[in-house]
């Protein structure tokens, strides 16, 4: 069971370092959640089939990469997250290689369940970008030596704190800044950092509240697909899902999500072929529509299911099936992506804040417990090959790359191999 050949290719084209041992960005070389190796571990502990562990400074939620034989992760310092990092490792041993650290000048609002550090870096294979909300935008080559940084992309504030990760399109790093009042899209040169092209997305309210005074926010990262040829970044933002130019930054099509809960984006839209499928946060509505036109496209709607569990990890599409992770309750369900009916719906003790991985016809995903999943994608019923207990928290995605596993918990960065 593997996307669509055709669905790999176009992603080939557009993430420019895609190689089979690396896990480049968040969700992955392509951005879908996918790697095209296969043979990764299915069982480990603690105490069983770890290579290597290392302790981190803080709790986190963003995911580990893995890119030219080294991870990365960002982590603050610091439990107000006045300094914030990305700490390299090296892939093969766990030595830390470099520590390239910024400072914040004040504490800014987080919720307890989003300790600092809560973005995954992106590689293009010669540079490693991070975004620090209001501690900015940068880049370090591989071996840590800075070569820029944006510290003038303002302030960055929410009651629940930042979640959003930046990817690299072509030679583009496209970032969604959001959630707080200001909300942007923006595309910055990966040599320079200049800014090539930036949206402002309106927002109604304080940032935190709407204007009918429900929640609202977008902590969605992008998603690179190809449209006529053209690069494009599928964005979900707090009141629609947006398909920007990435050479230009205008608008290619927009698709409303329209939810009774407030206007929350936690996951990530999935492209699958010519079709878009999406879960609102906050227990919102999850939807499917055709990627025709330009403009406002809403009538290109597939279906539209009202109520949900809490999506907060994005999951993946094998074969016409959708496979997502629940935060509340918390489940792992196969839907049918014609329909959006669920098909079968397997309970955890742990809830799922990480995004599935698929490896081949492998899939895994850890819960907050810190134990990872690991089942076979099928329609029929859920096929469980193991559950793997690391005994300390998660709530970030397993990195797949190089025969190993990476697996970020609140203390810890983990090979498994």
């Amino acid at each position: 069971m593997k996307p669509s050949l055709f669905a790999v290719v176009y992603l080939l084209l557009s993430v420019p370092f895609a190689a089979a041992d690396n896990w480049s960005q968040f969700r992955g070389p392509l951005a879908n959640g996918t790697t095209p190796e296969s043979g990764f571990p299915t069982e480990w502990s603690a105490d069983s089939n770890v290579d290597w562990s290392v302790p981190l400074p803080q709790p986190g939620n963003g995911s580990p990469i893995v890119c030219g034989g080294r991870v990365f992760v960002c982590s603050a310092e610091d439990s107000q997250g006045l300094k914030r990092s990305l700490i390299c490792f090296a892939a093969d041993s766990g030595e830390r290689r470099w520590t390239q650290t910024v400072a914040v000048d004040q504490e800014m609002p987080t919720h307890k369940t989003n300790p600092y550090g809560g973005s995954t870096p992106a590689c293009d294979g010669k540079r490693v970008f991070v975004w620090h909300a209001t501690g900015g935008l940068h880049a370090y080559s591989l071996d840590g030596e800075h070569l820029w940084s944006r510290t003038d992309l303002g302030e960055f504030r929410h009651m629940w704190g930042y979640g959003s990760s930046p990817v690299v399109i072509g030679d583009r790093v496209v970032l969604n800044s959001g959630p707080g009042k200001q909300v942007f899209v923006a595309a910055f040169d990966v040599q320079t950092g200049d800014t090539l092209w930036k949206h402002d997305e309106p927002v109604e309210g304080d940032g935190e509240h709407n204007a009918d005074n429900k929640y609202m926010g977008t902590w969605s990262t992008p998603v690179p697909m190809q449209t006529e040829g053209r690069d494009i970044a599928v964005v979900a933002l707090h009141k629609r899902i947006v398909a920007f130019d990435v050479d230009s930054g205008e608008i290619h099509w927009f698709f409303p999500v329209d939810s009774d809960r407030g206007d929350l984006a936690y996951s990530s839209p999935i492209i699958n072929g010519k079709r878009c499928v999406f879960n609102a946060g906050f227990s919102g509505p999850a939807m499917a529509f055709e990627i025709d036109g330009q403009g406002d496209i809403t009538d290109k709607q597939i279906w539209n299911v009202k109520s949900n569990p809490q999506s907060i990890g994005t999951g993946i599409v094998v074969d016409g099936y959708w496979y997502r992770p629940g935060a509340g309750p918390n489940l792992i369900e196969c839907l049918d992506l014609k329909t959006g009916q669920a098909i079968w719906k397997e309970r955890s003790k742990g809830a799922f804040w990480g995004s599935i991985a698929l490896a081949g016809e492998v899939a895994y995903v850890t819960d907050q417990r810190g134990s990872t999943i690991v089942f076979r994608p099928s329609p029929d019923r859920f096929i469980k090959l193991a559950e793997n207990q690391l005994g300390d928290g998660c709530n970030a995605t397993p990195a797949l790359a190089d025969g190993a596993i990476y697996v970020r918990t609140d203390e810890k960065l983990w090979c498994i191999r």
